[in-house]
């Protein structure tokens, strides 16, 4: 919130800006590429995908051209931000160029794509959210954010908080999962994880929470698709945790790519005013993706750049990020009249006051330190790293084969153990392969007697004690753009761990993946599988010590993993059918395929093992409490996720099979026991009625605690009279 005075300086910035140079705040521009090369940047980038040049071609290329960053156009005014500047003297250059040598002085603000880490890479979103650990969310934003700031970022797109129930969908990666409550305890942590105690810190950055929304629900998990959704689901499934992210004090929003129920986020008035700054009271700034609002031409909803322009301004976008359609069109619509001068002042003042609120009209150069080397991979962010790395990795499967004592041979399989490169998974801007531990870096900087096994052929005749085969995904298989129609293990990946299980010696299947996979004949095949995702630059170390037993693997699924991609969307929170899935015919189920997946949601092991008593759920003045007593029955000390679900047995509308509540991570030494209590506010024990009313109802509530959706204790309480929310 402002001071007084800079309310008032805000005011009288505006009053005394032109039109041009208001237009030129809501204008985000990236640095341009000029030099050896005849197309546009973007097509040599799919030149290089579909395999038209070669890598170090691109490389080369890149190395004989130089960047414009359009500084007459910063010098006129026309610039109130940048994209993609990752480099302190550069932005500190342009800065000056701002402050000092412009009409009004306007400080620029610099944004990045930073989801899960600068140089530090932790666990893609999707991994990290198996910690099912909120301090940890926190500091992981908060490590970032020194990081990016120390190299002149001040806004991070981040966090993503799309619900995502199909894992078809590339974009999976980047958010916490498919479970709605999640996601939004999950977003609301990076918030404040990235935006610290005081944002006008310089080493806090703006949060930009994307994609608003339901970009997660896209039909057929193909990016960039429509979808079509009930309101009652919208609010349900898809809109908490973008809330939550605007509790938390989330200073950006970006809309997102898609249409709902035909109307484009970048152009919905709805969403963008009359939702999120009407009925959430969110006062931030609004950015588009990356030429959304010029993609409304091809959505159908829009004649020309002009019109999506116009539509986008009035909906309620203020930021337009790389289409140019504001800063080509807008003068022209006010000077014809379709624009209003009051709907251009109050984008820009959207714009100005989260200026204010970093601080950069009182310090505009408060990035411009030398910070960046004793910040950028200090050895206090690589143990973070190793931390998240280290309770995101989930025990799939373990038939007695883990942990490995220190005295084997280990045979390492496959290209992907030794992959550097591949560790960090998508959106790792600024990771470099050099940072990495593979799994082979750290058997051999823990000098564990292994050989490096890397294909099918070379493991034929081998000898060694057990064999760690590394399969999964490359880095580029998912994120943005990245859906797949078959989410199968390559046939070469599938050969490598028969070939392995020939040998009669112990094998361990080490996954390394964006999204959940379909591993029907690993399940039932492979003795042993750890889900250590793209971990990050600390995986190979993280990895190895969860082998060896060093550490206690205590990961759960935030994703379901389903037997084929004809499952999908396969998620833990369906509703009741009619004919629920059972030995008769005519229910609901597959002819080919088993209706259960393969590790549903909530699921993870330990080398230990807890149990459940004691459970107790009494109505308290904010809802309900939740007592329950958990005990390590094994030798190893571990961490145990406690688990609070709920099945509504009657209602007015379908509910689903079971939603989670709430959830507790604790840690309990070999053979001790901890009481837990969880608080669950009323509000999550209703839903929107056909009216849009949201209520509770009164009967009987079904309450489930323990350590994976289908184990544990139940208890069922009565609610004794309808609530309106």
């Amino acid at each position: 919130m402002l001071t007084s005075r800079q309310e008032q300086q805000l005011q009288d910035i505006l009053a005394r800006m032109s039109p041009e140079e208001k237009i030129g705040q809501l204008q985000q521009r990236g640095p341009s590429l000029v030099g050896a090369f005849d197309v546009d940047f973007e097509e040599l980038v799919n030149m290089v995908y579909d395999g038209r040049i070669s890598k170090e071609k691109f490389d080369e290329m890149l190395s004989s051209s130089h960047q414009d960053y359009h500084e007459k156009d910063l010098r006129a005014g026309r610039i109130g931000s940048y994209n993609g500047i990752a480099d302190a003297k550069t932005a500190c250059a342009l800065q000056k160029i701002a402050v000092e040598e412009t009409r009004m002085g306007i400080p620029l603000l610099f944004g990045y794509d930073i989801l899960h880490g600068y140089r530090t890479i932790t666990p893609i979103p999707l991994g990290e959210s198996c910690a099912w650990d909120p301090a940890l969310w926190r500091k992981t934003a908060r490590m970032a954010a020194e990081e990016g700031t120390s190299s002149g970022i001040q806004m991070t797109f981040a966090p993503m908080v799309d619900v995502a129930k199909d894992a078809r969908w590339g974009r999976i990666a980047e958010c916490a999962g498919e479970d709605t409550l999640l996601n939004a305890v999950y977003g609301a942590a990076k918030v404040r994880g990235f935006q610290g105690d005081d944002l006008s810190q310089n080493n806090a950055m703006a949060a930009c929470v994307k994609h608003f929304a339901a970009y997660g629900a896209a039909e057929s998990g193909r990016d960039y698709n429509r979808v079509d959704l009930s309101r009652q689901r919208l609010y349900e499934d898809y809109l908490p945790p973008f809330e939550a992210c605007v509790r938390a004090g989330a200073r950006a929003v970006m809309p997102a790519f898609n249409d709902i129920n035909g109307v484009p986020c970048t152009v919905n008035h709805w969403l963008l005013h009359e939702l999120l700054r009407d009925e959430w009271g969110f006062d931030g700034m609004t950015v588009s993706d990356a030429n959304a609002i010029a993609e409304c031409v091809s959505h159908g909803v829009a004649a020309d750049k002009a019109d999506a322009a116009l539509q986008a301004l009035n909906a309620g976008i203020d930021m337009d990020m790389a289409s140019n359609a504001y800063a080509e069109n807008l003068q022209a619509l006010l000077n014809s009249g379709r624009l209003e001068m009051a709907v251009l002042d109050r984008a820009v003042a959207h714009v100005l006051r989260v200026k204010f609120e970093l601080g950069l009209f009182d310090d505009p150069y408060q990035t411009c330190t030398d910070r960046e080397r004793s910040t950028l991979l200090s050895p206090e962010h690589r143990a973070l790293a190793r931390e998240a790395a280290e309770k995101s990795i989930v025990l799939l499967k373990n038939n007695g084969v883990l942990p490995l004592t220190p005295d084997l041979k280990l045979g390492v399989v496959g290209t992907l153990a030794a992959a550097r490169d591949e560790m960090t998974g998508t959106w790792a801007i600024k990771a470099k392969g050099e940072d990495c531990v593979s799994i082979l870096d750290a058997c051999a900087a823990q000098h564990v007697n292994h050989v490096f096994i890397p294909d099918s052929s070379s493991l034929k005749g081998t000898d060694c004690d057990a064999y760690i085969v590394a399969v999964g995904e490359k880095k580029s298989q998912s994120g943005e753009a990245a859906s797949r129609a078959c989410i199968d293990l390559s046939a070469e990946q599938l050969e490598l761990l028969k070939t392995a299980l020939s040998t009669g010696k112990p094998v361990v299947a080490v996954l390394f993946n964006g999204r959940p996979l379909a591993l029907p004949w690993v399940a039932e095949n492979i003795p042993a599988i750890l889900e250590a995702w793209h971990p990050g630059i600390e995986a190979g170390t993280a990895i190895l010590d969860i082998l060896l037993g060093r550490v206690n693997p205590s990961g759960k699924l935030t994703t379901t993993f389903p037997h084929s991609a004809g499952q999908c969307p396969v998620y833990y929170d369906h509703i009741s059918t009619g004919r629920p899935a059972g030995k008769s015919k005519f229910t609901s189920k597959y002819l080919d395929a088993p209706m259960t997946p393969v590790f549903p949601f909530g699921h993870g092991l330990s080398y230990t093992s807890f149990e459940y008593d004691s459970l107790n759920v009494a109505r308290c003045e904010t809802g309900l409490r939740v007592d329950v007593y958990v005990k390590n029955t094994g030798s190893r000390d571990g961490d145990e996720i406690v688990q609070c679900y709920i099945h509504d047995p009657v209602a007015k509308r379908v509910r689903p099979v079971k939603k989670l509540l709430d959830f507790n991570r604790v840690s309990i030494p070999a053979g001790e026991g901890k009481p837990i209590t969880i608080h669950i506010p009323l509000d999550r024990l209703g839903y929107y009625h056909n009216e849009m009313d949201y209520i509770v109802e009164d009967g009987e509530m079904e309450i489930f605690v323990g350590g994976g959706l289908n184990s544990g204790l139940r208890h069922t309480i009565v609610i004794d009279a309808r609530i309106r929310l």
